[in-house]
């Protein structure tokens, strides 16, 4: 397997994303993911913000990557789906991602749904306009042979009923999920039995720990976490994660394993990838 590393990590640290690739090359990680930018911020536009823009040439960042030994597992572009919005905005902007994703070489696209149920739509409304713009979608990744992957992230995703719906929404192998341990913990699903149901669609996994402090307080009530600021395996979803991994090492997964945590600049992420080496070393899992 593979590990890599989500730059929200560094966002409380205001860092660049050339700074995350720094980071990434003095601790030997060369997958990273970060979010897209469609359009221009401030912020982002004076450094502080570890995202890429859809303004920034492909090629050229690609060739800069390159010199810092890494590449992208994925890039996010997970603008809710499900609101009354997700068809006018969301869809052209994960569009864009996919074809920029094709430029630079990356594999795959996140998308999700919104956190609550969508305002002035049924359940099933929205999960007719998703289907929708699933298929617009999917037809733009298969001609680019980019990977869009639906992440447990909201009010459908993290129920495992509508995302195998969500899963089925189009007969392609360029739908697919990006599995996250922490998202399905704080959703109070069990993150070992979501997986191992749709272990046949996994194509890259966000690892993520929570906090007991965290989980008391919203467990059940809550479908995602922005950034988790506990250290892998210094939480509750530890053994869970454990667990996950053996699954996958059983299903022969050779793709990435995405850390996501709240770096604090640097050590917590770095504690968190000390325990990833360690915990994957007494698996006999071999990192790539």
């Amino acid at each position: 397997m593979k590990i890599g590393f989500h730059t929200d990590a560094f966002n409380s640290a205001y860092f660049g994303f050339e700074a995350c690739l720094e980071w990434g090359q003095k601790n030997n990680v060369h997958y990273i993911e970060c979010g897209l930018i469609d359009g221009v911020s401030w912020i982002h536009g004076l450094g502080y913000q570890p995202h890429v823009a859809l303004y920034e040439d492909p090629v050229l960042l690609d060739k800069k990557m390159t010199g810092y030994g890494l590449n992208f597992s994925q890039v996010d572009a997970a603008y809710p789906l499900s609101g009354a919005d997700g068809p006018l905005r969301g869809v052209p902007y994960v569009m864009k991602a996919i074809q920029w994703a094709h430029l630079i070489g990356c594999p795959c696209v996140d998308t999700t749904d919104g956190m609550g149920k969508p305002e002035g739509l049924t359940d099933e409304e929205a999960m007719s306009m998703m289907k929708r713009s699933y298929e617009q979608i999917v037809e733009v990744a298969a001609a680019h042979k980019v990977i869009v992957n639906i992440e447990p992230h909201g009010y459908f995703t993290t129920r495992p009923e509508m995302m195998e719906r969500m899963l089925n929404f189009c007969d392609s192998p360029y739908l697919r999920m990006n599995m996250d341990t922490g998202n399905t913990y704080i959703a109070g699903q069990d993150p070992v039995a979501f997986l191992k149901r749709f272990i046949d669609r996994v194509s890259h996994v966000h690892i993520k720990d929570v906090s007991e402090s965290l989980a008391a307080k919203v467990r059940g009530g809550q479908t995602g976490i922005a950034v988790s600021h506990c250290a892998l395996g210094d939480g509750v979803n530890a053994d869970n994660i454990r667990k996950c991994l053996k699954l996958l090492r059983d299903k022969g997964y050779k793709g990435v394993l995405s850390m996501e945590c709240e770096g604090q600049a640097g050590p917590m992420i770095e504690k968190s990838l000390a325990w990833m080496r360690k915990t994957l070393a007494e698996l006999n899992i071999a990192i790539e």
